[in-house]
């Protein structure tokens, strides 16, 4: 079809373009790059620079480069790039046409209709430069469409009953809830609440600040007075340790020769982050969503109960902590089933497509059919238990994927850690479906306990691959799981189910209690010390640790 219409999400940090092709939407890529960072820079020669080549210019030339210019749009505002200013339309303009040239040779024609997508509780103003910014692209907007109906667009609730849904969509810089119903074609935003001047920008300003302030500690020098370009590094930096944070429960930050004292000796920044530093600093500014969560919730008329999924848009909701908190406030489930960074841009080809004259009802996307996990020493009903499971990988999560988590050792000086890993849901591990084993040998011994890092990762093509870690050396030793996701036949889970029950004495219908008799006390055995392998908490291992101290006293007394 001649005059195709393309769905683009103009974003704070990144952007993206989708169109019709091949019969479904698909994000349009450039080469590998499915993401254009929303950079925009002018090379020292006078050359034009857009996304990668711009955001990597920033690092030397940040007074040539502009950054996070949505939070700008709408505003009577000049940025200046060397010696030459644009506007933010200007700016965003550049940009829309770097993504239309990616689009044109996929399609193989030239792209001049568009639908861009805004944030919900953009103002009228701002909703105009965006079209401005279109029209100056050489586009003609078609439809300036919200979030977070582009975001209900990708996820494609078409069937059945109403659904109504919480769309949180925090991006780089910009933060909007909005209570949205759809039911088939229709999907109607009841409310809208958020805050144009908060989103992930903010996380890197508060953890650079406190990279920052922990250089000035160390070397008496602050990088914010004439050092723009360690202060670039910095931020560079920060972003990178806060994605990482998403997956792992540490990060090392290492910048290099940051600055000269004045004796000549170069000046470097080495610490670690953990997760829980990163949530305890960004914790203010998440619970300031919730008020905007519970006035768009007020507005809409609705209670928590009224709630079938929250749905996470934006790339700064693959923090553990944002969805954590949201599903401990709303009771339901958490979805990012849908890439956050892409979803916006795909529900808005939905909607391009549907306008261009295609049936579209909603995305195909790879994501993980199961959860994965290992056991783990831990407490069920008051005692300890070694086949506690929670999932490191859960399901729905889009594909690939790479999660870590952080076990402890469960008895002084320990010295190996075996890892039995689970595919399925349930908090009992023997309730799953066991897929694979390893023994972590050779571990530091420690007076108290050791941390040891699981990491899984799960491609494309279904294969799992887990890591264990001693943190303090290093060490580490793994298993590949080629066919992880594979399905079980209906006679093996019929079998896996019938062994599950005789393992617990159950009747035809499952139960999380456990068994009474010689069941209760074989799995009150398994749990001693000594076959134990690690536990999830830090204050579980404290408190197993204490016990089993208490109990060698006791013996020795």
């Amino acid at each position: 079809m001649n005059d195709p219409i393309v769905g683009i999400d103009l974003g704070t940090t990144n952007s993206e373009i989708s169109a019709y092709i091949n019969g479904e939407v698909q994000l349009i890529s450039s080469g590998d790059q499915k993401i254009l960072p929303s950079c925009v820079g002018l090379s020292p020669d006078g050359d034009l620079l857009v996304g990668e080549a711009a955001r990597n210019q920033m690092l030397i030339y940040p007074e040539r480069t502009a950054r996070s210019i949505k939070r700008k749009i709408g505003q009577d505002v000049k940025i200046k790039l060397g010696d030459q200013a644009f506007t933010p339309q200007e700016i965003s303009a550049i940009i829309l046409k770097e993504l239309v040239s990616w689009a044109e040779p996929k399609l193989q024609t030239k792209v001049s209709r568009a639908v861009i997508t805004v944030p919900a509780f953009f103002s009228d103003a701002q909703r105009a430069a965006t079209r401005e910014a279109g029209e100056l692209a050489g586009l003609e907007v078609v439809r300036i469409l919200n979030e977070p109906t582009a975001a209900s667009l990708a996820y494609g609730y078409a069937e059945g009953r109403q659904h109504t849904m919480m769309v949180y969509d925090l991006g780089g810089g910009t933060f909007d809830v909005s209570i949205v119903t759809v039911e088939g074609d229709v999907t109607e935003v009841l409310a809208s609440h958020g805050n144009n001047e908060l989103g992930g920008d903010d996380f890197d300003k508060l953890l650079a600040d406190h990279l920052l302030e922990l250089f000035r500690d160390e070397h008496g020098l602050d990088l914010r007075d004439q050092h723009p370009a360690a202060y670039s590094r910095i931020w560079w930096a920060t972003e990178e340790a806060k994605k990482k944070l998403s997956f792992e429960p540490y990060v090392r930050i290492r910048e290099e020769n940051l600055a000269t004292s004045a004796d000549g000796h170069p000046m470097h920044l080495d610490v670690e982050l953990s997760r829980e530093q990163f949530e305890d600093m960004i914790s203010p500014l998440v619970e300031s969503t919730l008020e905007s969560v519970n006035k768009a919730m007020e507005d809409a008329g609705k209670q928590t109960g009224d709630l079938d999924a929250i749905l996470l848009v934006g790339g700064s909701t693959r923090i553990p902590y944002i969805a954590e908190t949201l599903e401990k406030l709303a009771g339901v489930p958490a979805r990012q089933d849908v890439h956050p960074d892409l979803c916006v841009a795909l529900g808005a080809g939905v909607l391009a497509s549907r306008l261009g004259g295609h049936d579209i009802e909603r995305v195909l996307v790879d994501v993980s059919p199961f959860s994965f996990g290992p056991a783990y020493l831990g407490y069920r009903n008051g005692m300890p238990y070694p086949h506690c499971y929670r999932p490191i990988i859960s399901r729905n999560t889009p594909l690939p994927v790479t999660r870590a988590e952080s076990y402890y050792t469960s008895y002084p000086f320990q010295t190996e850690v075996k890892f039995d890993i689970y595919q399925g849901e349930n908090p009992d591990a023997l309730k799953n479906i066991h897929i694979g084993s390893f023994k972590v040998t050779g571990l530091k011994p420690m007076e108290d306990y050791n941390e040891v890092l699981c990491r899984m990762s799960l491609n494309l093509d279904g294969i799992l691959n887990v890591v264990a870690i001693e943190k303090k050396t290093g060490l580490s030793k793994q298993i590949t799981i080629s066919n992880a996701v594979n399905l079980l036949s209906k006679d093996e889970e019929a079998s896996a189910k019938e062994r599950i029950r005789q393992l617990f004495g159950e009747e035809e219908s499952d139960s999380d209690t456990l068994g009474e008799g010689p069941e209760q006390r074989d799995i009150e055995e398994s749990a001693s010390p000594e076959n134990a392998a690690w536990m999830v908490k830090e204050d579980e291992a404290r408190l197993l640790l204490q016990r089993s101290r208490s109990l060698l006293s006791n013996m020795h007394s």
